[in-house]
């Protein structure tokens, strides 16, 4: 029993230091935002109501919706939007249509992720170092370079892995929240009047009385919910108790606690209202609580660079992006990935939105509608997850994702006020990953396309190859094909140019799937071809990791285990040809065909020994 609670107390912690840190962040700028946009006059009933509006937005969408809905929709215990997508493909399956509709609008929303972690962090970094201006305006000239001079140092120690420095996460995140209730209540004290802004009826007299400021505004108290989507995404790690326990015992009770001492502080002092966060804090706490906020907002930063590896990863697995070079950066930790491609391609796009907005109130301008838009997405495939998947009556269905679809869609039109004053920025990266990735999928298909409408059975190649069989050297040779039943490119070139033949022979084509997880009792099909050769399926979910030579020790059946020394690998390294009149656009063509070419080597993913692997070059035309 202690063990289990020990246990449970460790996961805790360290779901408050990963999952929670960027809406632990949250209090830096979103009261600001809200008063400080001009529309609110500073009246006690003003801001009781806007307080109040943030305590049910947080019961809402964080407390409700994802802490007690949404959690529950896990796949084989995995969450975030690329499971809840591959959960709801699943739902319904056996309508095509809607299954096509379903992962079209799921993949958007993935790419969408991209532009909420260019924003993240950089209103983050920026909002706890413009803390110094508080100390003395002399700083003001010192915030964009010592902001840009953290995320660089944040980003450069990637590749070196975070399990080091990892375990501090939950301990620096405790006590940030520790320290937000702390300087909340300071200010309660001598106001504890504000706590009635607990009562829905202040907010609801608020949105009464001022229905088009209430519109308005919900745009920045859409910043409360910062990073609300984490709770889904770190499932897996972590566990459904966990981060439900971490919510309702200590950050809720926290962010509450500090954004009611936030409303305290603009009644006695208005003038607060250019940075209340830290202008509560006495004037000896200022320069440890600017630190602090550093620290905090680097670890949600974090955990969004190690979400963006994690799903950029997924989403190659799922098949709508090129291969990229992945290093795992810890010997015990699979998680632990480092993907250099999208490491500095975040941090590229993250100074340019430091450099173009430069300051957390301009870059709120752009945060909402990419995390709204995600937001209303994870609502849709809930409601094809609970009607489809678990058979849930159609009106409790409507009932219970209806509400919550209505909500997102009341903060997604307020943002769409903000487009054209940076809201376009996140929609411009998503939209370009989106491209992208549509681009890599409908190539693929064209490619698999012309490789089979020139290829050769497997069956009836093998019988006339061995009619007059070629000469058979020792060893196993393993051919990759994107298609079972099919001649690969590499076994015509061998025999053309080598004029041999292995004396055991795997024909492999490796499946992913849209579960996260497949078990090695599933991992491989294996059917006999005769003459000492196998055609082999290798299965692996969309967060296994790829290891094509562990897998194959698993064959049975063979006339002698592979040996890893004996064994040879041969890849097809096609080149692809755009043509005019293909099946894409010409500009899209020609850039799939980069996109392939530049495609980290399929040896390298597949994980083979570089030593054993031959790749025979062809050209195709798509």
């Amino acid at each position: 029993m202690s063990s289990s609670r020990s246990n449970l107390a460790a996961l805790t912690l360290g779901a408050i230091g990963v999952v929670y840190g960027d809406i632990g962040t949250s209090v830096l700028y979103a009261v600001k935002e809200v008063f400080g946009s001009g529309h609110v006059d500073f009246t006690p009933a003003n801001v009781f109501g806007v307080l109040s509006l943030f305590v049910w937005t947080l019961t809402t969408i964080v407390s409700v919706k994802y802490v007690l809905l949404v959690l529950r929709a896990d796949n084989h215990g995995e969450g975030g939007l690329v499971a809840m997508l591959a959960l709801a493909s699943q739902s319904v399956k056996d309508r095509p249509a809607l299954r096509r509709r379903l992962l079209f609008i799921g993949v958007f929303g993935t790419c969408l992720f991209y532009g909420d972690g260019v924003i993240t962090p950089a209103i983050s970094v920026l909002s706890a170092v413009e803390g110094l201006e508080v100390i003395s305006p002399n700083f003001k000239k010192m915030v964009i370079p010592l902001t840009l001079l953290i995320l660089l140092a944040l980003f450069w120690v990637q590749k070196r892995g975070t399990a080091g420095i990892g375990k501090f996460f939950g301990p620096i995140t405790l006590i940030w929240f520790a320290a937000l209730a702390v300087s909340g209540v300071a200010q309660i004290v001598q106001y504890p009047a504000i706590l009635w802004a607990l009562s829905p009826h202040h907010a609801l007299g608020f949105i009464w009385h001022n229905p088009g400021t209430t519109f308005v505004i919900l745009g920045a108290v859409v910043l409360c919910v910062t990073g609300a989507e984490a709770l889904y995404a770190d499932m897996g790690h972590f566990g459904k108790k966990p981060i439900r326990l971490a919510w309702f015992a200590v950050v809720m009770p926290s962010l509450i606690i500090n954004y009611f001492g936030q409303g305290a502080l603009l009644l006695s002092n208005p003038e607060a209202v250019k940075n209340p966060f830290f202008l509560m804090m006495p004037e000896w706490a200022l320069m440890p609580m600017v630190g602090l906020a550093t620290l905090a907002t680097v670890i949600a930063s974090q955990a969004l660079i190690s979400g963006a590896f994690s799903v950029t990863k997924q989403v190659i697995q799922l098949g709508y992006l090129p291969r990229l070079h992945v290093q795992h950066t810890s010997e015990h930790e699979t998680g632990q990935i480092y993907m250099p491609f999208v490491n500095w391609g975040l941090f590229v796009a993250i100074v340019l939105a430091v450099l173009m907005f430069k300051s957390s109130s301009n870059l709120a301008s752009a945060y909402g509608i990419a995390v709204c838009t995600d937001m209303m997405i994870t609502t849709v495939l809930t409601f094809y997850v609970i009607r489809y998947g678990w058979k849930m009556p159609l009106a409790l269905c409507v009932g219970a994702t209806g509400f919550f679809f209505v909500v997102d869609l009341a903060f997604w039109s307020s943002n769409m006020l903000k487009l054209f004053e940076g809201g376009w920025f996140p929609l411009f990266i998503g939209g370009s990953i989106f491209m992208l990735m549509l681009t890599w999928k409908e190539g693929r298909r064209l490619l698999n396309q012309s490789l089979q409408s020139d290829s050769l059975k497997l069956g009836d190649f093998l019988e006339a190859v061995f009619v007059e069989p070629p000469t058979r050297v020792a060893g196993s040779a393993v051919f990759l094909t994107a298609e079972p039943g099919v001649v690969p490119n590499a076994l015509l070139h061998n025999l053309k140019h080598n004029k041999v033949l292995h004396e055991q022979n795997l024909f492999v084509t490796v499946r992913h799937h849209e579960v996260p997880w497949i078990d090695r009792d599933g991992r491989l099909e294996i059917q006999p071809l005769g003459h000492d050769s196998w055609q082999v399926l290798v299965h692996y979910g969309f967060k296994d990791d790829v290891d094509l030579p562990k897998a194959l020790e698993g064959v049975q059946g063979l006339s002698y285990p592979l040996d890893l020394m004996s064994t040879s690998y041969f890849l097809s390294r096609d080149i692809v040809v755009p043509t005019v009149g293909g099946g894409m656009t010409p500009w899209r063509e020609k850039l799939f065909a980069q996109m392939h070419l530049n495609a980290s080597p399929a040896a390298e993913f597949l994980n083979l020994p570089s030593n054993s692997v031959v790749e025979l070059g062809s050209k195709i035309e798509i």
